[in-house]
């Protein structure tokens, strides 16, 4: 399993690299132990890696989803080289370590250890590793384009770095961008132009005042808002004409994201009627519903019992769980390593975690699957 991980960490999987790479280790690992996958190619350097242990259906399956894309390493340096796996006193570090090439390794060689241990199964094990989850979900989207294929399913297990608790609710993610546009003149006649900056500096204003009209959670908070890209202007001596940035919102269980487009659009709507040389648009990046079991769920009472755990717990990240949710099944997020230690230089992963995990996972596929 050590051997996996290091693979996969040294398998640069960042956006520009693509995912091919870390989805043939995975495809190798699983045809030498004689278990059906397939990996699928799109747009010379993406991936998705979907596996599956085949049974007589005797009983509803699991299905385990990981993500085979990382972040970029960043402009900091890093004491060990991101892509290298470097490991040092019981841990391995590397971009991906925690997020969440841990998981994944864990999730592989629980699946393989237990075909090698020939265990009578009665339903079906379901893997897959997906691309993009930090950028467009692009992987997954794909994945579930054929869900109708998959077998009956007791329910998802999302290996994401949860610190080995049991997570049943976080939160989704709209994604927007608002340009604003102006007219283009020289600096030193300001009085020609449009100035598409000073029309986001009132856009920016409005969305300070604004407060997101939904109750909060009792256990994931508020929604929340933050903007966190602006760019615009081409020189100094130019008034600009464009102007654009990127909003987060976080969005809580049962929140209707189309309401939030409308607020915006409300927002930007009463700018152009006061002010009319306002000019803007708005479009949608990313959106991704909040994710929520019901804790009391059987299937969530019998997984925290396989694992060792008494309760469960919440997180405020979004996963691709969010595109799982056509599937009505219930959904858990378990897996080694600090969510903290996600994007962050120097990320590592304990090895007694990983393996704690592929033990945990093996005796998941027991307890729902013999």
């Amino acid at each position: 399993m050590k051997d996996l991980l290091r693979q996969l960490i040294q398998a640069d999987s960042t956006a520009d690299k693509g995912e091919t790479a870390a989805a043939e280790v995975i495809a190798r690992r699983f045809t030498k132990h004689g278990i059906d996958c397939q990996v699928d190619r799109w747009d010379t350097n993406r991936a998705n890696v979907v596996a599956q242990v085949k049974t007589g259906g005797q009983r509803p399956g699991l299905l385990f989803l990981c993500h085979l894309d990382v972040v970029g390493p960043g402009e900091e340096p890093w004491d060990y080289p991101p892509f290298e796996a470097v490991e040092e006193n019981g841990k391995i570090y590397g971009r991906g370590a925690a997020d969440m090439k841990g998981g994944t390794a864990a999730v592989v060689a629980a699946i393989c250890e237990t075909v090698d241990a020939q265990l009578a199964l009665q339903g079906d094990v379901v893997f897959v590793a997906t691309a993009g989850e930090e950028t467009d979900s692009s992987g997954v989207r794909r994945f579930m384009e054929h869900h109708d294929r998959l077998p009956k399913l007791a329910g998802a297990v999302i290996p994401e770095p949860t610190d080995l608790s049991v997570v049943t609710a976080h939160r989704g993610l709209y994604w927007l961008k608002i340009a604003t546009r102006g007219k283009a003149a020289h600096s030193s006649m300001p009085e020609r132009g449009v100035n598409a900056i000073a029309s986001m500096r009132r856009v920016l204003e409005a969305l300070e005042q604004y407060e997101i009209p939904f109750k909060p959670h009792p256990l994931l908070g508020k929604s929340s808002l933050s903007v966190n890209t602006i760019n615009g202007g081409d020189a100094i001596n130019i008034i600009p004409d464009r102007c654009m940035i990127g909003v987060d919102i976080r969005t809580l269980p049962g929140q209707n994201h189309e309401n939030l487009r409308y607020d915006i659009e409300r927002i930007l709507a009463q700018l152009k009627a006061t002010i009319p040389q306002f000019d803007a648009e708005l479009t949608i990046e990313r959106s991704a519903q909040a994710v929520e079991t019901d804790p009391d769920n059987e299937f969530v009472k019998r997984f925290c019992s396989a694992v060792g755990v008494d309760l469960t717990n919440v997180v405020s990240f979004t996963t691709d769980a969010s595109h799982l949710l056509p599937l009505s099944v219930p959904i858990v997020i378990y897996g080694p390593g600090e969510p903290k230690l996600c994007h962050q230089v120097d990320e590592y992963v304990d090895l007694a975690h990983v393996q704690a995990a592929a033990d945990a996972f093996r005796q998941v596929i027991a307890t729902f699957l013999t």
